[in-house]
């Protein structure tokens, strides 16, 4: 319940973009990231599909990282 996806963009030690699950959505953080995440929040599939990442990784992976970890 409480696992978040986060993929961030970097361009020149900046971040550029953020998708974050919790949010749903692209969040841009340069001039250049805020015209990329328009238009990336605009495809649905593609925004669907980054959903589903939640999903498919964290969740399946979860379990055997914490019991790595301890």
């Amino acid at each position: 319940k409480d696992i978040e996806f986060i993929q961030s963009s970097y361009f020149n030690k900046k971040e550029d973009t953020r998708f974050s699950s919790s949010v749903g959505k692209f969040v841009g953080f340069t001039e250049q990231g805020v015209k990329y995440a328009a238009n990336w929040n605009k495809d649905a599939s593609y925004l669907s599909a980054m959903r589903a990442w939640k999903e498919v990784y964290c969740l399946n992976h979860v379990q055997s990282d914490y019991n790595n970890i301890l």
